[in-house]
């Protein structure tokens, strides 16, 4: 996993690269970096490009004040693609990031050769209260305290995210590893734009399941743990159903980071379905016609 950096509008954008190939594109969840993906990288590098950046507010890249909205986001994952000179590729996205790959396959569909979803944001309202709590007016108060006791009281910290329905697993692991991130300042204040763009107290803001109809023609496996304490894996089911000739592969005893929790697994998973599967081929007019033939309202009920 050799890391890179590039500067995007004057701002460092750090990345992991390896392998040679067909692209993979890999994007983290909230408060995560490129490292969540480590490994995995070895398997899927054997046989492909892989690319996992580092997204703006998050790790080794540039943490500014400004938008952190799904389209800026994507936007940024373009301009890194075009800013390599890498073709389009299949694009994976974990919790945030699924939210991301979407955003990039509606905003740029020509980027985009098919779609993963790894227990992914964006598919339904429901979400753990730790991340709704995110979203409440003083979370950028305690928040520091929080990071503290997570550096300073691992044994505390542990036990508090366990009584919270977190395993002694990658989902442990990864949450604490998120906490002690955010000691940086610009680190918390890029999380907390993040959260409060897309989550608020009932749970996420944003859905993408009135805009599913567009990813007919889009290859998309969708992979989450059966154990998943903070996205329920009924959202997998759910857009499953939404997502024509989507392929739906559940984890038994995984969490929230499958990857992490069954590496070889999701290595395996990934890998078939893109061996096994067409790219969606270019046509600048799909986009046009979805739209025209899309979902119509409902006949309004009669007075």
């Amino acid at each position: 996993m050799e890391r890179s950096e590039i500067f995007l509008h004057g701002r460092r954008v750090s990345y992991r690269t390896a392998g040679r190939g067909p692209l993979l594109v890999l994007l983290h969840g909230i408060a995560g970096s490129s490292a969540t993906w480590k490994e995995v990288f070895p398997r899927l590098a054997e046989s492909h490009t892989v690319l996992a950046p580092d997204l703006l507010g998050h790790g080794e890249s540039a943490k500014p004040e400004g938008d952190y909205s799904l389209g800026a986001y994507s936007n940024a994952v373009r301009d890194l693609l075009e800013a390599l000179g890498l073709p389009r590729g299949t694009i994976v996205g974990h919790s945030l990031g699924g939210g991301v790959a979407m955003q990039l396959a509606y905003q740029y569909p020509e980027r985009c050769e098919r779609l993963v979803l790894v227990s992914s944001g964006g598919l339904g309202r429901e979400l753990h209260a730790m991340l709704r709590a995110a979203a409440l007016p003083g979370a950028g108060v305690v928040l520091p305290w929080l990071c503290v006791a997570g550096r300073h009281s691992v044994g505390r910290m542990v036990h508090a995210l366990g009584s919270l329905g977190l395993r002694a697993s990658a989902d442990l692991e990864e949450t604490w590893r998120s906490f002690v991130s955010l000691e940086e300042p610009e680190a918390r204040q890029a999380f907390l734009r993040t959260v409060r763009g897309l989550i608020d107290l009932g749970g996420q803001r944003l859905s993408a399941t009135d805009r599913l109809y567009l990813t007919a023609d889009l290859p998309t496996l969708i992979v989450w743990g059966a154990r998943d304490p903070l996205i329920p894996v009924r959202h997998a089911h759910e857009a499953h159903e939404r997502i024509g000739g989507s392929r739906l592969e559940i984890l038994a005893g995984a969490g929230h980071f499958p990857h992490r929790d069954s590496p070889q697994r999701f290595a395996s998973a990934l890998l078939d379905f893109v061996e096994t599967t067409a790219p969606m081929p270019v046509d600048a007019k799909r986009l046009r016609r979805r739209l025209r033939a899309g979902p119509q309202p409902s006949a309004s009920p009669p007075k």
